[in-house]
């Protein structure tokens, strides 16, 4: 299997993925499935979006190089800028795509989960755009911790719908999501926001995400000649990651996952609460309709989470990221939110660009990076702007 064929027929990304789900979506995800191979071979479909991109997007997003920060972490620097594409976030990418499957499929309602709140941004921003009703679940604790995206949700007209149970956090926003859709699989179309759930979710997130890369590769060699030693990402479910990551699978680049330590930071992680590191500390196991890694307890039972960044607060990730991982093709690793934080910090008063706690995270890794690694050129996919984190960075005090 190599990066081009994976996942297999049955959505396998080695051992992980596949479809574990109530029968009465099994037929939902055949069609959806088939429809979705269909569009992308769809070169209509493709011209479609790809203008959407171009014309409501703004891609293809900037490639920045990071001088200053990059000097002060030892490391040739270079971000390629999800920030600035339309909503403030890589979400866009797959939130435009899977809205314009579903009106080609003739769905009646959208419905999608939010955890930080972009992905809920842009399910609203592109149903507004093509006029389909739309409701984002979304758990308590985020949306007052992500207030202004509430309010930018509602403002484009979709519902946004509190979730109170379980941790009220991205797992139950994703539960409630999953149990509106089971009502009426037919008329409802799904719009998933990361690489997990069943299959064909990790896959077409996946391609959608996958300009990210093609993008960043094509404008690396453009401006370098060359390609960078490693590209990195944060890892929440991991959609920026994969999107980031794909098109150098064939390429001598290491590519590098950074997970949320939480309080805990990158050592003396013991499996409870107070961290979102599901790769680097969790177990194989199901949630959401996939078999990938979790953290869960010897009985099972998932754990709660915890991430000074909402985006990356959950206890599962994408398959592709554990086989990825489980194959030694790319490598993860932990940062403290206190790192995070103080990389957030350092970013935004050497470059004028302030990021998403989630890209902090990447950055809080890309510097650990340059310590080991002086002098390396290092590609890191800034996936999102901090504007949504300013009542959570005021009260750790910048």
């Amino acid at each position: 299997m190599t990066a081009t064929t994976w996942p297999d027929a049955r959505g396998r990304f080695g051992k992980f993925g596949g479809r574990y789900v109530p029968e009465t979506l099994v037929g939902a995800l055949e069609r959806l499935d088939l429809a979705a191979h269909e569009a992308l071979a769809d070169e209509r479909f493709g011209e479609t979006l790809s203008l959407e991109l171009e014309s409501w997007v703004g891609r293809p997003t900037p490639l920045s190089r990071a001088q200053r920060l990059g000097d002060a972490w030892g490391l040739e620097l270079w971000l390629k800028r999800e920030d600035l594409a339309h909503t403030g976030a890589h979400k866009i990418n797959n939130a435009v795509g899977q809205a314009l499957l579903a009106q080609r499929m003739g769905a009646g309602r959208v419905v999608a989960e939010t955890g930080a709140g972009q992905h809920g941004v842009a399910a609203a921003a592109a149903c507004a755009r093509l006029g389909l009703p739309c409701t984002v679940y979304m758990g308590a604790i985020d949306m007052k911790r992500q207030a202004p995206n509430v309010q930018r949700m509602r403002l484009f007209g979709t519902e946004v719908v509190p979730v109170e149970a379980g941790d009220a956090t991205l797992r139950a926003a994703i539960d409630e999501a999953m149990r509106d859709w089971v009502a009426d699989p037919e008329g409802t179309f799904y719009l998933l926001g990361s690489v997990v759930g069943p299959h064909p979710y990790p896959w077409l997130v996946r391609q959608f995400q996958r300009v990210i890369g093609i993008e960043a590769r094509h404008q690396f060699l453009k401006r370098t000649g060359g390609l960078p030693d490693a590209c990195i990402a944060c890892v929440g479910g991991g959609s920026n990651a994969i999107g980031l990551f794909h098109p150098f699978l064939d390429d001598p680049v290491e590519l590098i996952g950074i997970e949320a330590g939480g309080a805990t930071g990158r050592s003396g992680i013991d499996g409870g609460a107070g961290h979102a590191a599901t790769i680097t500390h969790g177990s194989p196991g199901v949630l959401h309709g996939c078999y990938s890694m979790l953290l869960q307890d010897s009985d099972g039972q998932i754990l709660e989470t915890h991430s000074v960044s909402a985006g990356l607060d959950y206890p599962g990730v994408g398959p592709e990221h554990s086989f990825l991982n489980s194959s030694s093709i790319a490598y993860y690793y932990t940062v403290s939110d206190a790192e995070a934080i103080g990389a957030l910090e350092e970013c935004s008063r050497l470059e004028g660009i302030l990021p998403a706690l989630e890209t902090a995270h990447a950055l809080a890794g890309a510097k650990n990076y340059g310590r080991d690694h002086p002098g390396a050129s290092l590609l890191l996919g800034c996936s999102g702007r901090g504007d949504k984190d300013l009542d959570i960075l005021a009260g750790a005090g910048l």
